[in-house]
């Protein structure tokens, strides 16, 4: 009991590894984080309750908000506890090998689905706005049903690929963290990152040159009276 004691106020636990004691700033941040926790579980099941139960929104690109907020709500149950958890512990794994892959996985997944869905509706917007006579809603339906298939294969490839050898996710020393092999670092930063943000990028330029286009040929009085109601109506039927 007196070497116990002993070691506990030298800051060691009882197996030997260090430990920091709680103070109040580290009970607060504690305590936002379990409330970030919850309060995003909370909002996106509300966002996807409120696309499955209101009609007018089962349709594009509605499937894929509601194909974000699932990633969400995974993330927020899924994810986002465990986390907690290995805040509470000093940033030390002590829940064994096999959930730390669970939870790296998991962590990868929703991630870079939540990304890659981001990415679906900015090109959904920039077909729409800029093809509103050829991408027709049963056009719009099937190529975001094949866009949000795309999200969750990669994001499923991205994450599952440790899993099958490429690196190792569990490192000794009570440590959890994604595979540091350079290769797929390489591969899962510029699958989940860059690549999107990059279509992103260039997706949301093409549009700003689409509208500022229009905006200039409106005060040359280029475009029909017909030809504005077409593009008001794409606009609308885009953002609502």
């Amino acid at each position: 009991m007196t070497s116990v004691s002993y070691s506990s106020m030298d800051g060691l636990d009882s197996g030997g590894h260090m430990y920091r004691p709680f103070s109040v700033f580290s009970v607060l941040t504690l305590t936002l984080l379990a409330m970030l926790v919850v309060a995003t579980f909370v909002w996106n099941l509300l966002v996807l309750v409120t696309i499955l139960r209101v009609k007018t929104f089962h349709r594009v690109p509605h499937n894929i908000v509601a194909s974000m907020a699932i990633s969400d709500v995974m993330v927020a149950a899924l994810v986002m506890p465990l986390s907690l958890v290995h805040e509470l512990n000093g940033r030390l794994w002590k829940l064994g090998h096999v959930l730390c892959q669970v939870w790296i996985s998991f962590d990868v997944l929703c991630c870079t689905a939540s990304i890659w869905n981001v990415t679906a509706i900015a090109l959904d917007r920039y077909w729409s706005i800029t093809r509103h006579l050829q991408y027709t809603l049963k056009t719009r339906k099937k190529i975001s049903n094949v866009m949000i298939a795309l999200t969750w294969l990669l994001s499923a490839i991205i994450s599952l690929s440790p899993l099958f050898g490429w690196g190792e996710t569990y490192s000794e020393g009570l440590k959890c963290q994604v595979s540091q092999e350079p290769s797929y670092t390489i591969f899962s930063t510029f699958g989940a990152f860059y690549l999107p943000l990059c279509v992103v990028l260039f997706v949301y330029w093409k549009i700003y040159k689409a509208a500022k286009f229009r905006i200039g040929s409106r005060r040359n009085n280029t475009i029909t009276p017909m030809a504005e109601v077409i593009i008001i109506f794409s606009l609308f039927n885009t953002f609502s």
